[in-house]
């Protein structure tokens, strides 16, 4: 690594990046401990309650492709999470093929109650912020995760050059 890569302000706000990412995981890692879900459980819950926040109908098919997982585990994540009361399986009215996945009010309350005061600050500091530092750190951000998703899976540059991954709807990536 050149001198101008170690101490330059570019590297510098990766390694903050990369300490606010451990320290996010370690605070989803206890939500996960104390609730007895699995890591991947946490981030079944956190696309489902994207998916819902976005107006997105929530299926198996959805969930599977946003953690990357087959029908089997997508199964068996859901299995797991609809015995602990935190998901809801209900048939779609429209199509009664299709099965819907809905996060129970219990599951959000419990998240709300863990996460509910990191949240609560994180907005404030948000809406502390100028348009143009606001527009700065948004631009920031999507950028970061267009970069992450490129070098995720499917996104690594190998021999034959770079691949490209889209980040999915939700941008979860392994939070939990």
């Amino acid at each position: 690594m050149t001198d101008e890569l170690r101490d330059g302000d570019g590297l510098q706000t990766v390694h903050q990046l990369r300490a606010l990412t451990v320290e996010l995981d370690l605070l989803a890692a206890d939500f996960a401990r104390r609730n007895d879900l699995h890591p991947t459980d946490l981030r079944a819950l956190i696309a489902l309650l994207d998916a819902a926040r976005a107006g997105t109908p929530a299926t198996p098919g959805l969930l599977g492709r946003e953690l990357r997982l087959n029908s089997a585990g997508t199964t068996a994540v859901l299995d797991r999470l609809e015995r602990l009361g935190h998901v809801r399986r209900t048939r779609d009215p429209h199509d009664r093929r299709r099965v819907l996945l809905e996060v129970t009010d219990r599951a959000i309350a419990l998240g709300e109650g863990f996460f509910g005061p990191l949240i609560g600050d994180a907005v404030a500091l948000v809406d502390g912020l100028s348009p143009a530092e606001l527009a700065a750190v948004t631009g920031f951000l999507a950028s970061m995760r267009a970069l992450v998703a490129r070098h995720g899976p499917g996104g690594r540059p190998g021999p034959g050059g770079a691949g490209a991954a889209a980040p999915g709807p939700s941008g979860v990536s392994g939070r939990g």
